[in-house]
């Protein structure tokens, strides 16, 4: 089975928010992460995760700052702000309403 992108499109935010409740991060660790949690089925282009870390901040949903790494390249850490929380509560909630009507929709089809 392969998770294609128009599956999860739509959800790119929520995923990227429910890391960030774990921990701040940046994003090839995010990426990271997210190819280690589906068996490298799916992944986030570059340019779609730093589209969405724009997106984030500019609702207030996440807020960003440097690392202060001593060796290697300079990282942009991201951290959930309480907006962010919310969201991704309200997120998570309508995606459990969703599942229930997609899969009694296509269990009726059955």
């Amino acid at each position: 089975m392969s998770i294609t992108s128009d599956l999860l499109r739509g959800h790119t935010d929520t995923i990227i928010l429910a890391h960030l409740r774990r921990k701040d991060s940046y994003g090839y660790e995010i990426n990271r992460a997210i190819q280690e949690t589906t068996k490298n089925r799916y992944e986030l282009k570059e340019a779609t995760l730093y589209s969405a870390f724009r997106r984030l901040e500019e609702a207030q949903w996440i807020t960003s700052y440097w690392g202060d790494e001593t060796t290697g390249a300079r990282r942009r850490y991201y951290s959930i702000t309480p907006l962010g929380r919310a969201a991704y509560d309200r997120n998570i909630t309508d995606w459990q309403e969703t599942k229930t009507i997609i899969d009694k929709l296509l269990e009726e089809e059955l």
